[in-house]
């Protein structure tokens, strides 16, 4: 199991920080790049060959503003690519959301809500565990888990 955690600057660290937790908490291995669509397209280029080459089964893609990433990626490789939508500037996200959910015809990007990376790395989980009964199971137990926690905290004094 291999996932590329890709986003295009250092400040988007933070947001991306939160699908590492969340994949290493599933025991999933993943790689993690900064890498900027527009400074450096080369890097990018090369970077997508070495996570094909490498065996990577899905990317994570984060990006502000215009946030080409994530569907620049997703044109150059048939990895699938969960989008990770990222708030900056005065738009708060918007301007990224739109631009990672509207992708042309058969170039799709899955895309999560803004600034959720968790939920994408959960997607990249049930996703291999399609292939991997051993994931699968542990998802299953986590949401048993968080069904049985909020169960008992259902009931509450108004």
């Amino acid at each position: 199991m291999k996932v590329a955690v890709v986003f295009g600057s250092q400040s988007d660290q933070e947001t991306m920080q939160k699908a590492a937790t969340v994949l290493r908490d599933c025991g999933i291995g993943f790689s993690a790049h900064v890498i900027s669509a527009h400074r450096t397209p080369e890097l990018l280029d090369k970077t997508i060959r070495e996570l094909e080459e490498d065996g990577t089964e899905l990317i994570i893609a984060g990006a502000g503003l215009a946030a080409h990433l994530p569907g620049l990626i997703a044109a150059k490789t048939l990895i699938p690519v969960i989008g990770v939508p990222i708030a900056s500037g005065s738009l708060g996200g918007l301007d990224a959301l739109f631009s990672i959910v509207q992708m042309p015809k058969s170039v799709p990007v899955a895309t999560v809500g803004v600034d959720n990376a968790s939920n994408a790395a959960y997607l990249a989980a049930q996703i291999l565990g399609l292939k991997y009964p051993e994931l699968k199971k542990k998802l299953e137990e986590y949401r048993a888990g968080m069904k049985s926690k909020l169960a008992g905290q259902s009931r509450i004094e108004l």
